[in-house]
């Protein structure tokens, strides 16, 4: 082989360098300075049914990491008994970052009726939220209290409140440990009763009378490597979870009192 061709060859095949440094006379580069959002919930805070996938992908900029760690069926007892919560710890302590605020946002599975996940309300779901905001502050994060999204029941023309004293238990929370409170109850409660029920089945995943599923992907051709198939999603209407629609409200709602509450959050945030 020709040398000019070998060393061509060479050049081709050897890794490429990453370039660490800026070339010579480029501006000076100011490092920035990223922060990191954590959620914490249940599924209407989740991917799949709540405001949390929405709230990370249109309302957060590329300054802040967005984390949801949200998940559908838990409360605030078994989001720690299962080993979420310590999931979530290390990812408050993880390096690099200026500020790290944790959203926490329960009530839905908190209530009686539920085996494995319900709490007491007074011994139980209030020291679960006091516990975590010690905790988050130990882990040298910030605490922010939600209260739990409605539920989009209507009785009689009236919406029906039955998370309020979930809701209530979380101001008081709040006040006592003197944290950021998002009241989404009491906002989403008010938009919901506002619009009425007939709008507000369009919040749902799928169209009242759609098929409670989404079937499963198709299975793929054998091949000599066996595929893992992808998770299929399971839709279904009720007046809990959320669809697109409905998950893009009440983000916006997240965020404008996001914004009211923690100021410093303020630069992070997009309408």
């Amino acid at each position: 082989m020709k040398p000019v061709i070998f060393a061509a060859a060479m050049l081709l095949s050897a890794p490429a360098q990453a370039q660490m440094v800026p070339p010579p006379g480029s501006p000076p580069v100011v490092p920035i300075k990223p922060s990191k959002v954590i959620l914490v919930g249940d599924s209407t805070t989740a991917v799949m049914g709540g405001w949390g996938p929405s709230f990370c992908a249109y309302h957060v900029t590329s300054f802040a990491a967005c984390l949801n760690l949200a998940r559908g069926g838990r409360s605030s007892g078994n989001y720690r008994w299962e080993g979420s919560w310590a999931v979530a710890l290390s990812e408050m302590q993880a390096k690099g970052y200026q500020n790290v605020w944790v959203l926490i946002q329960f009530g839905h599975n908190d209530q009686p009726g539920k085996p494995g996940r319900s709490t007491d309300l007074k011994t139980g779901y209030f020291e679960n939220l006091c516990s975590y905001v010690r905790e988050t502050r130990a882990a040298g994060a910030i605490p922010v209290l939600v209260t739990p999204l409605t539920r989009r029941i209507f009785k009689d023309g009236k919406l029906v409140r039955d998370l309020e004293p979930w809701a209530e238990a979380t101001r008081a929370v709040a006040a006592e440990m003197n944290v950021p409170v998002l009241d989404l109850n009491r906002d989403s409660s008010r938009l919901v009763e506002a619009l009425g029920s007939d709008y507000a089945d369009r919040f749902a995943q799928v169209p009242k009378g759609t098929a409670a599923a989404m079937p499963a992907p198709a299975a793929l051709a054998a091949t000599e490597v066996q595929v893992q198939p992808m998770a299929a999603p399971k839709l279904s209407f009720d007046y809990t979870h959320l669809g697109t629609e409905g998950a893009n409200v009440f983000a916006a709602v997240v965020t404008q009192e996001l914004s009211e509450a923690v100021p410093a959050m303020r630069p992070l945030l997009l309408p």
